[in-house]
Protein backbone atom coordinates (compact mmCIF):
# COMPACT_ATOMS: atom_id res chain seq x y z
CA UNK A 1 0.00 0.00 0.00
CA UNK A 2 3.06 2.26 0.49
CA UNK A 3 4.56 1.91 -3.12
CA UNK A 4 3.10 1.61 -6.69
CA UNK A 5 2.78 -1.63 -8.43
CA UNK A 6 5.27 -2.24 -10.93
CA UNK A 7 2.90 -4.05 -14.20
CA UNK A 8 4.98 -6.65 -15.67
CA UNK A 9 2.54 -8.25 -17.96
CA UNK A 10 3.59 -11.86 -18.54
CA UNK A 11 4.08 -11.64 -14.53
CA UNK A 12 5.82 -10.16 -12.08
CA UNK A 13 6.61 -13.45 -10.04
CA UNK A 14 7.81 -15.25 -13.53
CA UNK A 15 10.48 -12.54 -13.99
CA UNK A 16 11.34 -13.03 -10.03
CA UNK A 17 12.04 -16.88 -11.17
CA UNK A 18 14.03 -16.26 -14.05
CA UNK A 19 16.41 -13.75 -12.35
CA UNK A 20 16.83 -15.83 -9.07
CA UNK A 21 16.83 -19.08 -10.77
CA UNK A 22 20.23 -18.73 -12.62
CA UNK A 23 21.51 -16.73 -9.77
CA UNK A 24 20.69 -19.45 -7.13
CA UNK A 25 22.61 -22.13 -9.76
CA UNK A 26 25.52 -19.91 -9.47
CA UNK A 27 25.66 -19.15 -5.99
CA UNK A 28 25.42 -22.81 -4.80
CA UNK A 29 27.95 -23.43 -7.04
CA UNK A 30 30.39 -20.80 -5.74
CA UNK A 31 29.86 -23.06 -2.22
CA UNK A 32 30.37 -26.34 -3.70
CA UNK A 33 32.87 -25.25 -6.01
CA UNK A 34 34.83 -23.56 -3.11
CA UNK A 35 35.59 -26.42 -1.52
CA UNK A 36 36.16 -28.27 -4.69
CA UNK A 37 39.22 -26.24 -5.41
CA UNK A 38 40.99 -26.64 -2.29
CA UNK A 39 40.50 -30.18 -1.69
CA UNK A 40 41.44 -30.88 -5.59
CA UNK A 41 44.63 -28.95 -5.07
CA UNK A 42 45.47 -30.57 -1.76
CA UNK A 43 44.98 -34.05 -3.28
CA UNK A 44 46.73 -32.69 -6.40
CA UNK A 45 50.32 -31.73 -4.55
CA UNK A 46 50.18 -34.63 -2.19
CA UNK A 47 49.82 -36.87 -5.28
CA UNK A 48 52.42 -34.51 -6.83
CA UNK A 49 50.02 -34.51 -9.94
CA UNK A 50 51.46 -31.43 -12.42
CA UNK A 51 48.62 -32.17 -15.21
CA UNK A 52 46.09 -32.34 -12.16
CA UNK A 53 47.25 -28.77 -11.38
CA UNK A 54 47.37 -27.49 -14.38
CA UNK A 55 43.75 -27.96 -15.39
CA UNK A 56 42.89 -26.63 -11.62
CA UNK A 57 44.56 -23.68 -12.36
CA UNK A 58 42.08 -22.98 -15.68
CA UNK A 59 39.27 -24.23 -13.82
CA UNK A 60 39.72 -21.51 -11.08
CA UNK A 61 39.78 -18.98 -13.72
CA UNK A 62 36.21 -19.93 -14.86
CA UNK A 63 35.11 -20.10 -11.62
CA UNK A 64 35.84 -16.82 -10.60
CA UNK A 65 34.44 -15.21 -13.38
CA UNK A 66 31.34 -17.59 -13.05
CA UNK A 67 31.16 -16.64 -9.55
CA UNK A 68 32.46 -13.28 -8.67
CA UNK A 69 31.38 -11.55 -11.43
CA UNK A 70 28.38 -12.88 -13.12
CA UNK A 71 26.87 -14.20 -9.65
CA UNK A 72 27.34 -10.89 -8.33
CA UNK A 73 25.75 -9.33 -10.99
CA UNK A 74 22.46 -11.74 -10.62
CA UNK A 75 22.60 -11.03 -7.05
CA UNK A 76 22.00 -7.44 -7.76
CA UNK A 77 19.54 -8.07 -10.33
CA UNK A 78 17.73 -10.26 -7.40
CA UNK A 79 17.86 -6.68 -4.94
CA UNK A 80 16.63 -4.94 -8.05
CA UNK A 81 13.84 -7.14 -8.93
CA UNK A 82 12.40 -7.67 -6.00
CA UNK A 83 12.50 -4.06 -5.16
CA UNK A 84 10.06 -3.26 -7.46
CA UNK A 85 8.20 -6.46 -7.29
CA UNK A 86 7.49 -6.22 -3.61
CA UNK A 87 8.95 -3.16 -1.80
CA UNK A 88 7.35 -3.58 0.95
CA UNK A 89 8.98 -7.20 1.95
CA UNK A 90 12.13 -6.20 0.77
CA UNK A 91 11.93 -3.12 3.22
CA UNK A 92 10.73 -5.46 5.84
CA UNK A 93 13.78 -8.51 5.30
CA UNK A 94 15.98 -5.19 5.86
CA UNK A 95 14.75 -3.97 8.90
CA UNK A 96 13.95 -7.41 10.68
CA UNK A 97 17.19 -8.98 10.16
CA UNK A 98 19.06 -5.34 9.40
CA UNK A 99 22.54 -7.38 11.48
CA UNK A 100 22.18 -10.41 9.72
CA UNK A 101 22.30 -8.79 6.35
CA UNK A 102 25.53 -6.88 7.75
CA UNK A 103 27.36 -10.08 8.68
CA UNK A 104 26.17 -11.76 5.08
CA UNK A 105 27.59 -8.28 3.21
CA UNK A 106 31.33 -8.81 5.88
CA UNK A 107 31.48 -12.58 4.34
CA UNK A 108 30.54 -11.79 1.10
CA UNK A 109 33.26 -9.17 1.03
CA UNK A 110 36.13 -11.88 2.31
CA UNK A 111 35.00 -14.09 -0.09
CA UNK A 112 34.92 -12.13 -3.26
CA UNK A 113 38.74 -11.06 -1.75
CA UNK A 114 39.58 -14.60 -1.12
CA UNK A 115 38.74 -15.98 -4.33
CA UNK A 116 40.63 -12.83 -6.18
CA UNK A 117 43.62 -13.64 -4.01
CA UNK A 118 43.57 -17.42 -5.08
CA UNK A 119 43.11 -17.03 -8.49
CA UNK A 120 46.11 -14.69 -8.51
CA UNK A 121 48.22 -16.49 -6.18
CA UNK A 122 48.78 -19.57 -8.02
CA UNK A 123 52.25 -18.73 -9.09
CA UNK A 124 53.00 -15.92 -6.63
CA UNK A 125 52.47 -17.70 -2.94
CA UNK A 126 53.71 -20.63 -1.53
CA UNK A 127 51.57 -23.88 -1.79
CA UNK A 128 50.34 -23.42 2.10
CA UNK A 129 49.12 -19.86 1.96
CA UNK A 130 47.25 -20.40 -1.16
CA UNK A 131 45.69 -22.98 0.33
CA UNK A 132 45.10 -21.17 3.32
CA UNK A 133 43.12 -18.46 0.85
CA UNK A 134 41.21 -21.35 -0.66
CA UNK A 135 40.28 -22.52 2.74
CA UNK A 136 39.18 -18.76 3.58
CA UNK A 137 37.29 -18.72 0.80
CA UNK A 138 35.21 -21.73 1.07
CA UNK A 139 34.60 -20.76 4.81
CA UNK A 140 33.38 -17.36 4.50
CA UNK A 141 30.84 -18.78 1.10
CA UNK A 142 29.58 -21.27 3.41
CA UNK A 143 28.80 -18.73 5.88
CA UNK A 144 27.30 -16.33 3.57
CA UNK A 145 24.66 -19.95 2.69
CA UNK A 146 24.36 -19.75 6.25
CA UNK A 147 23.22 -16.53 6.68
CA UNK A 148 20.99 -15.56 4.15
CA UNK A 149 19.31 -19.72 4.23
CA UNK A 150 17.67 -18.21 7.77
CA UNK A 151 16.56 -15.24 5.86
CA UNK A 152 15.23 -17.32 2.92
CA UNK A 153 13.29 -19.89 4.88
CA UNK A 154 11.57 -17.41 7.23
CA UNK A 155 9.43 -16.15 4.89
CA UNK A 156 8.27 -19.52 4.36
CA UNK A 157 8.07 -20.75 7.95
CA UNK A 158 8.44 -17.70 10.12
CA UNK A 159 7.49 -19.98 13.11
CA UNK A 160 6.61 -18.29 16.83
CA UNK A 161 7.96 -15.56 14.98
CA UNK A 162 4.33 -14.30 14.10
CA UNK A 163 4.54 -13.99 18.36
CA UNK A 164 7.97 -12.85 19.78
CA UNK A 165 9.38 -11.05 16.83
CA UNK A 166 12.56 -12.13 17.97
CA UNK A 167 15.45 -12.22 15.53
CA UNK A 168 16.84 -15.59 16.20
CA UNK A 169 13.48 -17.67 16.89
CA UNK A 170 13.12 -16.20 13.04
CA UNK A 171 16.12 -17.12 11.95
CA UNK A 172 16.16 -20.59 13.15
CA UNK A 173 12.62 -21.17 11.96
CA UNK A 174 11.46 -25.00 11.34
CA UNK A 175 13.00 -25.29 7.49
CA UNK A 176 16.07 -23.52 8.77
CA UNK A 177 18.39 -27.07 9.39
CA UNK A 178 16.48 -29.22 6.58
CA UNK A 179 16.92 -26.22 4.02
CA UNK A 180 20.78 -25.87 5.06
CA UNK A 181 21.49 -29.69 4.52
CA UNK A 182 19.61 -29.23 0.96
CA UNK A 183 21.45 -26.88 -0.53
CA UNK A 184 25.08 -28.19 0.94
CA UNK A 185 24.25 -31.30 -0.74
CA UNK A 186 23.03 -29.69 -3.89
CA UNK A 187 26.21 -27.47 -3.50
CA UNK A 188 28.72 -29.88 -3.22
CA UNK A 189 26.67 -32.10 -6.34
CA UNK A 190 26.98 -28.66 -8.47
CA UNK A 191 30.48 -28.43 -7.59
CA UNK A 192 31.21 -31.81 -9.56
CA UNK A 193 28.59 -30.84 -12.20
CA UNK A 194 30.46 -27.82 -13.43
CA UNK A 195 33.91 -29.62 -13.41
CA UNK A 196 32.80 -32.07 -16.20
CA UNK A 197 32.28 -29.00 -18.52
CA UNK A 198 35.64 -27.60 -18.19
CA UNK A 199 36.84 -31.29 -17.98
CA UNK A 200 35.18 -31.96 -20.97
CA UNK A 201 37.54 -29.62 -23.24
CA UNK A 202 40.54 -31.77 -22.39
CA UNK A 203 42.33 -33.15 -24.48
CA UNK A 204 44.44 -35.99 -22.37
CA UNK A 205 42.55 -38.80 -21.65
CA UNK A 206 43.28 -40.24 -19.32
CA UNK A 207 43.60 -36.63 -17.23
CA UNK A 208 40.08 -36.19 -18.44
CA UNK A 209 39.28 -39.98 -16.68
CA UNK A 210 40.94 -38.74 -13.45
CA UNK A 211 38.92 -35.58 -13.06
CA UNK A 212 35.55 -36.88 -14.47
CA UNK A 213 35.91 -40.05 -11.70
CA UNK A 214 36.98 -37.47 -9.42
CA UNK A 215 33.98 -34.53 -10.48
CA UNK A 216 31.19 -37.86 -10.02
CA UNK A 217 32.40 -38.87 -6.55
CA UNK A 218 31.30 -35.08 -5.38
CA UNK A 219 27.82 -35.42 -7.75
CA UNK A 220 26.44 -39.10 -7.34
CA UNK A 221 26.52 -39.14 -3.05
CA UNK A 222 25.08 -36.15 -2.63
CA UNK A 223 22.33 -36.06 -5.49
CA UNK A 224 21.35 -39.77 -3.87
CA UNK A 225 20.85 -37.34 -0.50
CA UNK A 226 19.02 -35.01 -1.74
CA UNK A 227 15.73 -36.64 -1.88
CA UNK A 228 16.12 -37.32 1.93
CA UNK A 229 16.64 -33.62 2.40
CA UNK A 230 13.50 -32.90 0.68
CA UNK A 231 11.62 -34.86 2.77
CA UNK A 232 13.07 -33.90 5.51
CA UNK A 233 11.94 -30.24 4.49
CA UNK A 234 8.72 -31.01 3.06
CA UNK A 235 8.34 -32.60 6.20
CA UNK A 236 8.74 -28.85 8.15
CA UNK A 237 6.07 -27.29 6.44
CA UNK A 238 2.95 -26.44 7.76
CA UNK A 239 0.23 -29.08 6.86
CA UNK A 240 -1.69 -26.14 5.51
CA UNK A 241 0.52 -24.31 3.11
CA UNK A 242 1.62 -28.28 1.48
CA UNK A 243 -1.92 -28.53 1.20
CA UNK A 244 -2.64 -25.52 -0.82
CA UNK A 245 0.57 -26.29 -3.36
CA UNK A 246 -1.90 -29.24 -3.89
CA UNK A 247 -4.79 -27.91 -3.83
CA UNK A 248 -7.06 -26.46 -7.20
CA UNK A 249 -3.91 -24.35 -8.19
CA UNK A 250 -1.52 -27.53 -7.71
CA UNK A 251 1.72 -25.42 -8.42
CA UNK A 252 3.70 -26.68 -5.63
CA UNK A 253 2.70 -30.67 -6.36
CA UNK A 254 3.53 -30.34 -10.12
CA UNK A 255 6.81 -28.59 -9.33
CA UNK A 256 7.85 -31.51 -7.08
CA UNK A 257 7.11 -34.03 -9.85
CA UNK A 258 9.34 -31.57 -12.08
CA UNK A 259 11.88 -31.85 -9.57
CA UNK A 260 11.97 -35.74 -9.11
CA UNK A 261 12.60 -36.20 -13.17
CA UNK A 262 15.39 -33.79 -13.84
CA UNK A 263 17.19 -34.85 -10.72
CA UNK A 264 16.46 -38.33 -11.59
CA UNK A 265 17.84 -36.92 -15.03
CA UNK A 266 21.05 -35.66 -13.94
CA UNK A 267 21.90 -38.59 -11.79
CA UNK A 268 21.75 -40.84 -14.57
CA UNK A 269 23.62 -38.54 -16.47
CA UNK A 270 26.54 -38.40 -14.22
CA UNK A 271 26.55 -42.47 -13.54
CA UNK A 272 26.22 -42.60 -17.38
CA UNK A 273 29.86 -40.00 -17.22
CA UNK A 274 31.23 -42.25 -14.30
CA UNK A 275 30.63 -44.94 -16.83
CA UNK A 276 32.31 -43.28 -19.64
CA UNK A 277 34.85 -41.09 -18.50
CA UNK A 278 37.04 -40.74 -21.71
CA UNK A 279 34.08 -40.09 -23.78
CA UNK A 280 33.29 -37.03 -22.06
CA UNK A 281 32.40 -34.23 -24.21
CA UNK A 282 31.00 -30.75 -23.75
CA UNK A 283 27.69 -30.98 -25.33
CA UNK A 284 26.69 -33.92 -22.84
CA UNK A 285 28.35 -31.69 -19.76
CA UNK A 286 26.08 -28.66 -20.71
CA UNK A 287 23.22 -31.26 -20.47
CA UNK A 288 24.33 -32.56 -17.32
CA UNK A 289 24.55 -29.02 -16.12
CA UNK A 290 21.03 -27.59 -17.84
CA UNK A 291 19.16 -31.13 -16.03
CA UNK A 292 20.52 -30.06 -12.85
CA UNK A 293 19.55 -26.16 -13.51
CA UNK A 294 16.12 -27.69 -14.02
CA UNK A 295 16.08 -29.70 -10.72
CA UNK A 296 17.10 -26.54 -8.70
CA UNK A 297 14.54 -24.15 -10.59
CA UNK A 298 12.06 -26.72 -9.99
CA UNK A 299 13.24 -27.05 -6.48
CA UNK A 300 12.74 -23.53 -5.90
CA UNK A 301 9.06 -23.10 -7.52
CA UNK A 302 8.04 -25.28 -5.09
CA UNK A 303 9.21 -23.22 -1.79
CA UNK A 304 7.79 -20.16 -3.27
CA UNK A 305 4.70 -21.87 -4.82
CA UNK A 306 3.75 -23.23 -1.21
CA UNK A 307 4.26 -19.61 0.53
CA UNK A 308 1.78 -17.84 -1.83
CA UNK A 309 0.09 -15.91 -1.61
CA UNK A 310 2.30 -14.65 0.89
CA UNK A 311 5.03 -12.76 1.03
CA UNK A 312 6.31 -13.79 4.39
CA UNK A 313 3.44 -16.61 5.71
CA UNK A 314 0.99 -15.47 7.65
CA UNK A 315 2.45 -12.38 8.03
CA UNK A 316 2.77 -10.03 4.81
CA UNK A 317 0.78 -10.15 1.21
CA UNK A 318 -0.27 -8.51 -2.03
CA UNK A 319 1.34 -5.05 -1.90
CA UNK A 320 1.79 -4.58 1.27
CA UNK A 321 -1.13 -5.72 3.55
CA UNK A 322 -0.19 -7.58 6.96
CA UNK A 323 -2.23 -10.42 8.47
CA UNK A 324 -5.14 -9.66 11.49
CA UNK A 325 -2.98 -11.50 13.38
CA UNK A 326 -0.30 -8.85 13.56
CA UNK A 327 -1.74 -5.57 14.57
CA UNK A 328 -0.50 -2.64 14.11
CA UNK A 329 2.44 -3.60 11.86
CA UNK A 330 2.99 -1.05 9.32
CA UNK A 331 -0.42 0.23 10.01
CA UNK A 332 -2.06 -1.87 6.61
CA UNK A 333 -3.77 -4.80 8.33
CA UNK A 334 -7.14 -6.07 6.63
CA UNK A 335 -9.39 -4.50 9.26
CA UNK A 336 -7.66 -1.10 9.53
CA UNK A 337 -8.33 -0.91 5.37
CA UNK A 338 -11.89 -2.52 5.80
CA UNK A 339 -12.76 0.60 7.81
CA UNK A 340 -10.78 2.83 5.26
CA UNK A 341 -11.04 1.32 2.11
CA UNK A 342 -8.66 0.31 -0.50
CA UNK A 343 -8.99 3.42 -2.17
CA UNK A 344 -7.80 5.29 1.07
CA UNK A 345 -5.54 2.89 2.20
CA UNK A 346 -3.31 3.00 -0.59
CA UNK A 347 -1.12 5.33 -1.72
CA UNK A 348 -0.65 5.26 -5.36
CA UNK A 349 -4.41 4.75 -6.63
CA UNK A 350 -5.28 7.44 -8.85
CA UNK A 351 -9.25 7.70 -8.54
CA UNK A 352 -10.32 8.18 -4.80
CA UNK A 353 -13.79 7.89 -5.56
CA UNK A 354 -15.92 5.01 -6.48
CA UNK A 355 -18.84 5.45 -8.77
CA UNK A 356 -21.30 3.04 -11.13
CA UNK A 357 -19.17 5.02 -14.15
CA UNK A 358 -15.70 3.81 -13.33
CA UNK A 359 -16.24 0.54 -11.16
CA UNK A 360 -14.29 -1.27 -14.02
CA UNK A 361 -11.38 1.37 -13.83
CA UNK A 362 -11.49 1.20 -10.41
CA UNK A 363 -11.81 -2.83 -10.07
CA UNK A 364 -8.35 -3.05 -12.43
CA UNK A 365 -6.49 -0.50 -9.42
CA UNK A 366 -7.30 -2.65 -6.75
CA UNK A 367 -6.54 -6.07 -8.39
CA UNK A 368 -3.34 -4.45 -8.90
CA UNK A 369 -3.22 -3.81 -5.35
CA UNK A 370 -4.01 -6.69 -4.03
CA UNK A 371 -4.25 -9.94 -6.66
CA UNK A 372 -1.17 -8.75 -8.79
CA UNK A 373 1.89 -10.17 -6.53
CA UNK A 374 0.37 -13.58 -7.64
CA UNK A 375 -2.01 -13.50 -10.44
CA UNK A 376 -2.27 -11.36 -13.96
CA UNK A 377 -5.11 -10.41 -16.00
CA UNK A 378 -4.08 -13.29 -18.61
CA UNK A 379 -0.51 -13.84 -17.76
CA UNK A 380 0.95 -16.52 -15.55
CA UNK A 381 -1.91 -17.60 -13.16
CA UNK A 382 -4.22 -15.66 -15.33
CA UNK A 383 -7.56 -14.62 -13.59
CA UNK A 384 -9.16 -15.20 -17.29
CA UNK A 385 -8.07 -18.56 -17.78
CA UNK A 386 -8.82 -19.60 -13.92
CA UNK A 387 -12.38 -18.36 -14.47
CA UNK A 388 -12.77 -19.69 -18.36
CA UNK A 389 -11.54 -23.02 -17.18
CA UNK A 390 -14.34 -22.97 -14.71
CA UNK A 391 -16.95 -21.17 -16.87
CA UNK A 392 -18.29 -18.67 -13.76
CA UNK A 393 -20.69 -16.29 -15.03
CA UNK A 394 -20.72 -12.98 -13.33
CA UNK A 395 -23.38 -14.03 -10.73
CA UNK A 396 -20.61 -16.87 -9.60
CA UNK A 397 -17.43 -14.57 -9.64
CA UNK A 398 -19.62 -12.51 -6.92
CA UNK A 399 -20.76 -15.40 -4.93
CA UNK A 400 -17.25 -16.45 -5.12
CA UNK A 401 -15.34 -13.75 -4.41
CA UNK A 402 -17.78 -13.35 -1.15
CA UNK A 403 -15.60 -16.33 0.31
CA UNK A 404 -12.07 -15.87 -1.15
CA UNK A 405 -10.42 -16.24 2.03
CA UNK A 406 -11.85 -20.16 2.09
CA UNK A 407 -10.40 -20.87 -1.35
CA UNK A 408 -7.14 -23.20 -1.57
CA UNK A 409 -7.73 -25.32 1.77
CA UNK A 410 -8.49 -21.54 3.73
CA UNK A 411 -4.85 -20.38 2.89
CA UNK A 412 -6.09 -17.31 0.66
CA UNK A 413 -5.71 -14.28 2.58
CA UNK A 414 -9.20 -12.26 3.15
CA UNK A 415 -10.14 -9.62 0.62
CA UNK A 416 -9.02 -6.20 2.14
CA UNK A 417 -11.20 -3.36 1.55
CA UNK A 418 -15.44 -1.95 1.48
CA UNK A 419 -18.37 -3.88 0.28
CA UNK A 420 -17.91 -1.44 -2.74
CA UNK A 421 -14.31 -1.75 -3.22
CA UNK A 422 -15.56 -5.79 -3.58
CA UNK A 423 -17.98 -5.12 -5.92
CA UNK A 424 -15.36 -3.16 -8.15
CA UNK A 425 -13.22 -6.18 -8.23
CA UNK A 426 -15.86 -8.12 -8.96
CA UNK A 427 -17.04 -6.01 -11.89
CA UNK A 428 -12.98 -6.04 -13.56
CA UNK A 429 -12.93 -9.71 -13.13
CA UNK A 430 -16.17 -9.95 -14.84
CA UNK A 431 -14.99 -7.62 -17.52
CA UNK A 432 -12.04 -9.55 -18.35
CA UNK A 433 -14.44 -13.04 -20.13
CA UNK A 434 -17.93 -13.36 -21.34
CA UNK A 435 -19.54 -16.88 -20.67
CA UNK A 436 -22.71 -18.44 -20.66
CA UNK A 437 -21.96 -22.02 -19.62
CA UNK A 438 -24.57 -24.27 -20.64
CA UNK A 439 -26.11 -27.41 -17.76
CA UNK A 440 -23.86 -29.56 -16.81
CA UNK A 441 -24.79 -33.25 -16.39
CA UNK A 442 -21.66 -34.70 -14.74
CA UNK A 443 -21.35 -34.43 -11.49
CA UNK A 444 -17.48 -34.61 -11.44
CA UNK A 445 -17.44 -31.22 -13.74
CA UNK A 446 -19.83 -29.76 -10.92
CA UNK A 447 -17.58 -30.19 -8.74
CA UNK A 448 -14.27 -29.23 -10.35
CA UNK A 449 -16.12 -26.13 -11.50
CA UNK A 450 -17.92 -24.87 -8.27
CA UNK A 451 -16.78 -26.73 -5.47
CA UNK A 452 -13.04 -28.03 -6.08
CA UNK A 453 -10.98 -24.54 -5.09
CA UNK A 454 -12.60 -25.09 -1.55
CA UNK A 455 -13.01 -28.22 -0.94
CA UNK A 456 -10.61 -31.60 -1.71
CA UNK A 457 -11.61 -35.22 -1.96
CA UNK A 458 -9.01 -36.89 0.49
CA UNK A 459 -9.75 -40.06 1.85
CA UNK A 460 -9.25 -38.71 5.55
CA UNK A 461 -12.23 -36.44 4.58
CA UNK A 462 -16.07 -36.19 4.35
CA UNK A 463 -16.82 -34.39 1.36
CA UNK A 464 -19.44 -32.24 2.18
CA UNK A 465 -19.96 -33.77 5.54
CA UNK A 466 -23.17 -31.47 5.95
CA UNK A 467 -24.78 -32.70 3.58
CA UNK A 468 -27.61 -35.33 3.65
CA UNK A 469 -26.85 -38.65 2.49
CA UNK A 470 -30.86 -38.90 0.79
CA UNK A 471 -30.49 -38.06 -2.84
CA UNK A 472 -33.70 -35.34 -2.66
CA UNK A 473 -32.52 -34.08 0.46
CA UNK A 474 -29.54 -33.47 -0.27
CA UNK A 475 -30.54 -31.77 -4.11
CA UNK A 476 -32.51 -29.99 -2.07
CA UNK A 477 -30.26 -28.31 0.39
CA UNK A 478 -28.30 -27.39 -2.18
CA UNK A 479 -30.41 -24.78 -3.26
CA UNK A 480 -29.21 -22.58 -0.10
CA UNK A 481 -25.37 -23.38 0.44
CA UNK A 482 -25.22 -20.80 2.96
CA UNK A 483 -28.39 -23.40 5.12
CA UNK A 484 -25.27 -26.16 4.87
CA UNK A 485 -22.62 -23.66 6.30
CA UNK A 486 -22.84 -20.41 6.74
CA UNK A 487 -19.90 -18.77 4.96
CA UNK A 488 -20.69 -20.85 2.05
CA UNK A 489 -20.68 -18.56 -1.62
CA UNK A 490 -24.34 -18.60 -2.30
CA UNK A 491 -24.68 -20.33 -5.68
CA UNK A 492 -27.83 -20.86 -7.58
CA UNK A 493 -27.26 -24.27 -9.47
CA UNK A 494 -29.46 -25.60 -11.71
CA UNK A 495 -31.35 -28.73 -10.46
CA UNK A 496 -30.06 -30.85 -13.03
CA UNK A 497 -26.27 -29.65 -11.56
CA UNK A 498 -27.82 -30.27 -7.94
CA UNK A 499 -28.56 -33.75 -8.60
CA UNK A 500 -25.50 -34.72 -10.63
CA UNK A 501 -23.25 -32.96 -8.18
CA UNK A 502 -24.96 -35.43 -5.03
CA UNK A 503 -24.88 -38.94 -7.48
CA UNK A 504 -21.17 -37.94 -7.96
CA UNK A 505 -20.70 -36.84 -4.23
CA UNK A 506 -22.33 -39.96 -2.49
CA UNK A 507 -19.72 -41.92 -4.89
CA UNK A 508 -16.76 -40.44 -3.32
CA UNK A 509 -18.19 -40.63 0.33
CA UNK A 510 -19.05 -44.37 -0.06
CA UNK A 511 -16.50 -45.59 1.93
CA UNK A 512 -17.27 -43.67 5.15
CA UNK A 513 -20.24 -45.02 7.16
CA UNK A 514 -23.82 -43.30 7.27
CA UNK A 515 -23.97 -41.58 10.96
CA UNK A 516 -25.89 -43.79 13.29
CA UNK A 517 -29.32 -42.91 13.68
CA UNK A 518 -30.03 -41.03 17.24
CA UNK A 519 -31.64 -43.75 19.85
CA UNK A 520 -35.31 -43.85 20.29
CA UNK A 521 -36.43 -42.90 23.99
CA UNK A 522 -37.98 -46.04 25.55
CA UNK A 523 -38.38 -47.39 28.72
Amino acid sequence: MNYPVWDVAFGAGLLMALVAGIHVFVSHFAVGGGLFLILTEIKARRSGDTALLGWLKAHTKFFVLLTVVFGAVTGVGIWFTIGLISPTATSDLIHIYVWGWAIEWVFFFLEISAALFYLYGWDKLEPKVHQWYGWIYFWTAFASMVVINGIITFMLTPGKWIEDHQFWTGFFNPTYWPSLAFRSCLSLSLAGIYALITASLIKDADLKARIVRWASLWTVPTLLLLPLCAKWYIGRIPADLWASAQGAMPTGSRFALYACCFLGITLLLALVALVMPRRLHIAFALIVAVAALGAMDSFEFVRESVRKPYVIANYLYANSLYSAAIPGDGGFTVPGVNQAGVLNAARFISTRTLTPANQVAVGHEIFRVECQACHTPTGYRGIHQLIEKRQWDPDKVHAMLGGIYLMHNGVMPDFAGTDAEREALVAYVNSLQSIHPAEIADGHEVYERNCAMCHQVKAADHLFSNLPRDPQQATDALKDLTSLFPVMPDLKLPEGERRALVAWVNTQRAAFPAPAAPAKGGN
